[in-house]
């Protein structure tokens, strides 16, 4: 029997019961030159060697660890379908579709040696539709090939080396696939993707579907086992709106996710999912959930594991990763320079914890078009995606758009990427670049790695009493460009601070910003003037400490690579939890 690792159904906001998780061995090859398509990889009996999924062949886990470029990677596996499958393929007329949850980068896909088809996009998940391509019951053939170049500036990398090697806040790269690979069975006519837009002013929600084919469309929705309503509409083909009231009120807020279950009849179709009653806003200077003042006490997750690297080994570890920022007084996170799994963010919704949504833009040349290519699509089926969860109460596409090779980014690109992200998503507010350089936001963020409590202080005290936002402070001291941004008067947030580097293990080649504390007790110190700073100022509506754990070289988290405290979590959660002067 095969080992299945992160076998949990991956998609928690839309799910099927007629599933196969093809996580587990497959066979592995590495094509440096990436001549496989040429040497018809895809028709070959074997390839060279093993690796598990969906965990990266540079990961432990994987049990390739192969850490240096990789080009090109070729996976196959045989897989045999259950008869009722083919059954119903041949007699209804039903569909089995192939899943990726996300393949870094370029992959073309094979089934019994014939390609389906081709996705870019490192990040995003995509489906294909394999009926026409199964030929039995047994040893059916699916090869994937999956070509990547960080190094090339026209694909987003997020934190991956465009290095041999690991160095300062840059990682292990991931190339392939890195989450769970499934089939699953779906009738002829069938729901494709829904949206759920709540309404908490009048308990309801608009559920917007998208579906294959005519019928009569059911939703469903109760709370903890009690019936909230239901509403039915006809649908000939296309797409349709189901307005939905809701008997009881339930509010998603923070740290109590209170969400409905739902369920979706179309024909044969039976789809579950869920959703969280709940708005966000700004409104001047101010966050609003649900109407009032709710100061962001974020802290930056960057998703890495030290076995798995982008992989959580276990879907425990993942849970895990919001408790530990909980126990340290964080209400929320950004998930930084990643697009997280959709199963991390499902238990973001049910714990009331909330993020910003993020790409992984480094490496990605944003002084070039062509470059954006690439990224927009990809962060348009992101947005698609992750729409439905409550958690995600900002969009963030775009992070420190530096100078690429001495060139500047182009202005009207950024925009362009906030627009896109207005036109799909007008319930969020959006960061256009997060830290540098804005161009069109909702939302002016600032990151700041001063590590002085005094001149961090007096800066924001500026803004406070003289109304003097100093926007050229960045990162980099020297990197100072008087009118590359300028404040408009929306809302600040300090969305990077602090950093602090602490080795707990005292090691030589460790990174971090500025200078390090001498003693535990300076490190609380700091930390504890540097937040309250944020929290004393009342035109500040939130901020996100760099970082919740350490990761590799990067020692500047709270807790280490392997999740154990370096400080007394307690005092930490007391010094953030203090009372927000914008929310009094």
């Amino acid at each position: 029997m095969r080992m299945i690792p992160r076998k949990e159904y991956p998609r928690p906001q839309f799910v099927r019961t007629e599933w196969l998780n093809l996580n587990g061995e497959w066979e592995f090859e590495i094509d440096h030159s990436v001549s496989g398509k040429a040497r018809r990889l895809y028709e070959k009996e074997h390839l060279e060697g093993k690796i598990i999924v969906p965990f990266c062949p540079e990961s432990k886990l994987s049990g390739v660890e192969f850490t240096d470029f990789m080009n090109c990677v070729w996976y196959r596996r045989e897989v045999e379908l259950p008869k009722s499958w083919i059954q119903d393929i041949q007699g209804k007329g039903e569909r089995v579709n192939l899943h990726f949850g996300a393949v870094d980068y370029c992959t073309t896909v094979y089934v019994n040696g014939k390609e389906v088809g081709v996705h870019k996009g490192g990040y995003s998940s995509f489906t294909m539709d394999i009926t026409e391509y199964i030929e039995t019951e047994k040893d059916n053939v699916i090869t994937v090939c999956a070509e990547d170049d960080v190094r090339s500036g026209k694909q987003p990398g997020g934190k991956q080396s465009a290095e041999h090697g690991s160095f300062g806040c840059f990682y292990t790269r991931v190339t392939g696939i890195w989450q769970t690979v499934w089939l699953e069975k779906v009738p002829k006519n069938h729901i494709r993707s829904i949206r759920i837009y709540p309404d908490i002013e009048n308990t309801r929600v608009r559920i917007h579907a998208d579906t294959v084919g005519g019928g009569t469309l059911t939703a469903k929705a109760s709370y903890e086992g009690i019936p909230m309503g239901e509403a039915s509409v006809k649908v000939i083909d296309g797409t349709t709106d189901v307005m939905l009231d809701l008997k009881e009120k339930h509010l998603w807020e923070l740290g109590e996710g209170r969400l409905y279950d739902l369920t979706l009849t179309f024909g044969d179709d039976y789809v579950v999912s869920y959703f969280g009653l709940r708005n966000v806003r700004m409104d001047g200077l101010k966050f609003l959930l649900n109407g009032e003042s709710a100061f962001q006490r974020l802290v930056l997750d960057q998703g890495y594991y030290p076995d798995g690297i982008y992989t959580a080994p276990t879907e425990e570890e993942m849970i895990r990763d919001i408790e530990i920022s909980l126990a340290a007084g964080f209400n929320g996170a950004r998930l930084h320079e990643k697009a997280f799994e959709p199963r991390f963010l499902y238990h973001c919704d049910r714990l009331g914890y909330m993020v910003w949504g993020e790409h992984a833009n480094w490496n990605l040349n944003t002084s070039d078009y062509q470059a954006y290519e690439s990224f927009i699509p990809e962060w348009i089926e992101i947005v698609e995606r992750d729409f439905n969860h409550p958690s995600i109460v900002a969009w963030c596409p775009l992070n420190e758009t530096w100078n690429f090779k001495g060139k500047q980014q182009v202005d009207s690109l950024v925009e362009t990427v906030y627009t896109v992200t207005k036109l799909m998503d007008q319930t969020r507010p959006c960061v256009d670049s997060s830290g540098n350089y804005h161009v069109k936001t909702d939302i002016f963020d600032l990151h700041d790695y001063d590590q002085n409590p005094e001149t961090f202080r007096e800066r924001y005290d500026a803004f406070l009493k003289e109304d003097f936002l100093d926007v050229d402070y960045n990162i980099l001291a020297n990197d100072r460009v008087p009118g590359r941004q300028v404040y408009r008067g929306e809302p600040v947030c300090i969305s990077e601070y602090g950093g602090i580097k602490w080795d707990a293990d005292g090691g030589m080649e460790s990174w971090g910003y500025g200078n390090a504390p001498k003693s535990k007790e300076e490190f609380l110190e700091r930390y504890k003037a540097l937040t309250e700073a944020l929290l004393n100022n009342e035109k500040i509506f939130g901020f996100c400490y760099t970082q919740l754990y350490d990761v590799e070289q990067e020692k500047n988290g709270l807790y280490t690579y392997g999740r154990e405290p370096k400080f007394d979590m307690e005092i930490i959660k007391q010094i953030n939890m203090a009372k927000a002067a914008i929310e009094k």
